[in-house]
């Protein structure tokens, strides 16, 4: 006879989201039931976010002994041991793996169990031999990396996300399927460890951001070595010799062939939703996700989806910040609405490349000419100067009255910049805001400041605030 639990919420998934609603409802003393079929921290921990920045960063030291002669060091070709910077990606996770266990967990009052789970009904989840019947579910089940329907595939070795961070040798050949955020930053990293690199992009690369910022970050990964072949499908793939022979096509029809040692497969993800029984559920899901409302509830009053399996942004940060919408709706009973439009999403290639808010099509769409444009170079930043990080641009969308509708960023610590800017939309601060702020000296966070004093130049014919203007630029 199988186990009863009752708990106040039953959580199914151990990733970001699920670990964020187990943690805080034990906070508050609620009987938290969390279940976890595979590993403990889920994909980003594991074969996401994590081991993704501590490649970069390896790769990162690896670009900074090569440019070390412009500073009057070096100069230095670094020899890059593949095996140890796999070591070092193994020990970051190793490293935040107690943080998301099973052990800390239970330590805070969670029941843990380590089953698949599917629902056996609108009220009810099995996991193993236990039965679950809580006040309130939460599905946070996360994504996996998406394989396309490409010819041959099936019969070749590939790598995704899940695979890539198992390496123990640098690939000689890496081709790249898929030129979106994990796709560039991948290959900018092996390119940068010394692998040769091709990036294959059915559309554009970097599609979902400003084409003028994407273009900045695609010259510089192309100045680094890398080839992105856009407007190109790839068609078939096969075995050959030691490698893999991939077949493409460019948009004019021209064939495109090559030969690689490794093929990566990056060309988005698709939501965990398979055997989680959700037609006995009565939840509505499609091959996007789980369908929620404004606020995170699916067709199932008494089940919440949040996090990649919900479609949708599909982030870290997105994930968290869902959890605790749910904490306040379960347990305080508030009204809770998720905010696409304040959600901030970064590329970590080098320069970064940021994004909040709406983009300059976007806002020109719903707001026409009251909208402004307000840019800043890196080059005439002070810090970038002495870093000789120059090559860059932070863009502010502003609309009526000068609020902040949105800002784009190619260019070094674009995400820590974002930060700033994050706080100053979801607080709906104006270009006065932003331009009135003291900002350290030299920084690169300047810049928001500099674009928006911008916002005033062509505003005054008040010879007083002319001067105002004049004073606040020789100020910097």
């Amino acid at each position: 006879m199988a186990k009863l639990l009752t708990p106040d919420i039953c959580v199914i998934g151990a990733g970001s989201a699920g670990l964020s609603v187990a943690a805080a409802a034990a906070a508050f003393g609620v009987d938290v039931v969390l279940i976890e079929k595979g590993l403990m921290g889920g994909d980003c921990l594991n074969y996401g976010c994590v081991p993704s920045k501590a490649l970069l960063a390896a790769a990162k030291a690896a670009a900074a002994g090569r440019k070390a002669s412009g500073f009057g060091v070096g100069p230095m070709e670094p020899t890059v041991d593949f095996a140890r910077v796999n070591d070092h990606v193994r020990q970051v996770i190793e490293a935040i793996e107690p943080h998301d266990s099973q052990e800390r967990f239970e330590g805070l009052g969670v029941t843990v169990l380590r089953s698949a789970a599917h629902f056996t009904g609108p009220d009810t989840v099995r996991a193993g031999e236990t039965e679950i019947r809580a006040r309130r579910f939460v599905i946070a089940t996360g994504s996996t990396a998406l394989v396309p329907p490409i010819e041959g595939l099936d019969k070749v070795p590939f790598l995704t996300n899940e695979s890539l961070f198992d390496l123990r040798s640098l690939p000689e050949h890496l081709a790249v399927v898929g030129g979106g955020p994990i796709g560039l930053e991948m290959a900018q990293a092996h390119r940068r460890l010394g692998s040769k690199v091709t990036v294959l992009e059915a559309s554009r690369a970097l599609g979902k951001d400003d084409p003028e910022l994407a273009a900045i970050v695609l010259d510089t990964v192309r100045a680094e070595g890398v080839e992105i072949l856009e407007q190109t499908s790839v068609e078939g793939v096969a075995s050959s010799g030691q490698g893999i022979a991939v077949s493409a096509r460019a948009q004019d029809g021209t064939p495109v062939t090559l030969a690689a040692s490794h093929l990566l497969v990056a060309v988005g993800r698709a939501p965990n939703v398979d055997g989680l029984g959700l037609e006995a559920a009565g939840v509505d899901f499609d091959r996007k996700g789980i369908s929620v409302d404004k606020g995170l509830r699916t067709s199932n009053r008494r089940i919440y989806a949040i996090g990649d399996v919900a479609g949708g942004l599909q982030f870290t940060h997105v994930a968290g910040h869902q959890a605790g919408l749910v904490i306040r709706s379960i347990l305080f009973r508030l009204p809770i609405a998720m905010r696409n439009d304040i959600v901030p999403w970064v590329t970590y290639t080098a320069p970064e490349l940021g994004h909040l808010g709406l983009t300059e099509a976007q806002a020109r769409e719903k707001y026409g000419d009251r909208v402004r444009v307000l840019a800043a170079e890196y080059s005439g930043n002070d810090r970038a100067r002495a870093e000789a990080l120059t090559t860059g641009r932070l863009k502010l969308i502003a609309g009526p009255r000068g609020r902040l509708l949105g800002a784009g960023i190619a260019g070094a610590q674009a995400g820590e910049i974002l930060n700033l800017l994050s706080l100053a939309l979801s607080r709906n601060m104006s270009m006065k805001d932003l331009a009135g702020f003291i900002a350290p000296y030299p920084t690169l966070g300047e810049l928001v400041r500099t674009a928006a004093i911008a916002y005033y130049a062509q505003a005054p014919k008040n010879a007083w605030v002319r001067r105002v203007i004049a004073m606040l630029r020789k100020l910097g």
